[in-house]
C-alpha cells in the first residue's frame, strides 16, 4: 500500500546554540548497503525507515517504522544510496514523501 506523507521541519536550538532543522526520523539502506547485513531483516537496497523520535515532525506524521521511502519531493529513491538519501532529505524543510508500508 502506497501512502503520501507531509513531514515540514521544525528549528531547534542544538546543544551548541546554533539554529537547525529536524524532522525526526533515521532511515537505513541504499544500493551501497549490502541487505544481508541489515539488522532491521530488510531483503531489499531501498531506503526505510528505521527510527522516529518522539515529539518531532515525524511522530506526528503518518510515517512509520519499516515504512520504504519511494519518493521525497518527487525524487526517486529507489536508486539511490544512503548518503544521497540522507544529503537530500536534510536539504528541504519540507518533505513530501511517497512511502510504501506493508500490510
Amino acid at each position: 500500500m502506497q501512502i503520501p506523507v507531509r513531514i515540514e521541519k521544525e528549528t531547534v536550538i542544538d546543544e551548541n546554540g546554533e539554529e537547525r532543522t529536524r524532522c525526526g526520523f533515521r532511515i537505513g539502506g541504499g544500493i551501497d548497503q549490502d541487505p544481508q547485513k541489515s539488522p532491521h531483516g530488510y531483503t531489499d537496497q531501498g531506503i526505510y525507515v528505521t527510527k522516529i523520535h518522539s515529539d518531532t515532525p515525524a511522530d506526528g506524521s503518518a510515517l512509520r517504522v519499516h515504512d520504504k521511502l519511494l519518493q521525497v519531493n518527487g525524487h526517486d529513491f529507489t536508486m539511490v544510496t544512503h548518503k544521497q538519501a540522507c544529503d537530500y532529505i536534510a536539504k528541504y524543510p519540507v518533505l513530501n514523501i511517497l512511502v510504501v508500508r506493508k500490510s
